[in-house]
């Protein structure tokens, strides 16, 4: 086996190991990145359904009171004024949904499902617990939650979700006396969900990865070349030059030329010390001759 291979073998057996830790490494960070890419897009979503809640509470309600004594108006509620808001947006982005979700709620459309059931028990049995992050498969593939809980703090909500005799008669000629009601101060009463398609920054992220990974394996065949043309020039060519001359030499012929080095590294003090060898030889030889 020729220098050449074996230091291309070994060259190739550094590179293929040395690609496999950049390979784990690297998907790793792609995918949490692409992770983190869609969490952003998912808290900014939920500052806009909390931005709304709080006009909906602070600007909405005491405007139209009066109103709501003769007809209950929904506008009024915040969960309500959000999820409506943020539907208008899902019809631009089928993907990107908002919901608040209540294992006990006064609109039956807000009853939270099998997954969203379990993220309420979550923040129920972990009072500090106030987000947690999900991921599921969809039909259109991974998506990822941020949810968020609603505890019941303020004593002004029990007015319409304490017990049907304390709820507004408006309220309950639009949505009957069956739900939304024996909510606690304290309870964690509904969560924030925001969902979110992870499909979409996981294919990027692939697509990311084999973009690195490619420009990884193009500088090795580049910088592969470029040794072996390295190596051609300063040791393989010189030391077959040697070779050469030595096999020559060993078959009686003095005279053969000279190797000529350049430069001062080992391959050049090599050849210089084989002059000698060569120059001590022939004396030699005309000694025993004379």
């Amino acid at each position: 086996m020729s220098l050449r291979v074996k230091f291309n073998l070994t060259m190739l057996a550094a590179f293929l190991v040395g690609l496999a830790v950049a390979a784990t490494i690297f998907h790793r960070l792609a995918l949490d990145q692409a992770k983190h890419e869609v969490l952003r897009e998912a808290a900014v979503m939920m500052a806009a359904a909390k931005a709304t809640r709080t006009y909906t509470a602070n600007e909405i309600t005491p405007l139209l009171a009066e109103q709501s004594k003769l007809r209950f108006l929904p506008h009024t509620v915040p969960s309500w004024a959000a999820q409506t808001n943020l539907r208008n947006l899902q019809k631009q982005f089928p993907d990107y949904t908002y919901k608040e979700a209540s294992m006990n709620p006064t609109n039956p459309a807000d009853r939270a499902t099998d997954w969203e059931a379990d993220i309420i028990g979550e923040f129920t049995r972990n009072p500090d617990l106030d987000e947690f992050v999900s991921t599921r498969d969809s039909a259109t593939g991974s998506t990822l939650s941020l949810s968020k809980p609603i505890r019941l703090e303020n004593r002004a909500c029990l007015t319409c979700h304490s017990s049907p005799s304390e709820a507004p008669t408006t309220m309950i000629d639009l949505y009957g006396t069956a739900n939304g009601f024996g909510w606690k101060l304290g309870d964690v009463v509904a969560i924030q969900v925001v969902t979110l398609p992870l499909q979409v920054a996981i294919t990027r992220a692939w697509h990311t990865f084999g973009l690195y990974m490619g420009v990884l394996g193009g500088i090795f065949v580049l910088m592969l070349v470029l040794l072996n043309l390295m190596l051609s020039a300063m040791i393989v060519r010189p030391v077959r030059k040697m070779s050469r001359i030595a096999d020559a030499i060993s078959t009686g012929d003095m005279n053969a030329p000279e190797i000529e080095p350049k430069g001062r590294d080992e391959i050049a003090s090599l050849g210089a010390s084989f002059n000698r060898m060569r120059r001590s030889l022939e004396n030699a030889m005309k000694l025993l001759e004379g």
